[in-house]
């Protein structure tokens, strides 16, 4: 059983950039994709970023530009480098694995999750 720790959460202000990690154990790393999501209070958890085992990227549109994901296989770790940040962005950031190994975004199933770290943007 897989287990995600995410890191590198805090407050920052608008404009500013923080980098969260998530650290992988107990299981297959570089084989899946791992995605980034989040939820901000009273919204839905929404898809910000996820990298493939090939490492093809996809990015919801308001990450596009902003947001790097990157993976460390050798570490077992995703990162995500936020820049700009914006007080929409605050958030409780998530990572997350895809259920099966191998396969090519974009992935809409993701069994493994950690369980978060908070993001707030000050105006």
């Amino acid at each position: 059983q897989v287990q995600l720790v995410e890191s590198g959460g805090g407050l920052v202000q608008a404009g500013g950039s923080l980098t969260l990690s998530c650290a992988a154990s107990g299981g297959t790393f570089s084989r899946y994709v791992m995605g980034w999501f989040r939820q901000a209070p009273g919204k839905e958890r929404e898809f910000v970023a996820a990298i493939s085992w090939s490492r093809g990227t996809s990015y919801t549109e308001s990450a596009k530009g902003r947001f790097t994901i990157s993976r460390d296989n050798a570490k077992n770790t995703v990162y995500l480098q936020m820049n700009s940040l914006k007080p929409e962005d605050t958030a409780v950031y998530y990572c997350a694995r895809s259920i099966r190994p191998w396969e090519t975004l974009p992935v809409s199933d993701f069994g493994s999750w950690g369980q978060g770290t908070q993001v707030i943007v000050s105006s």
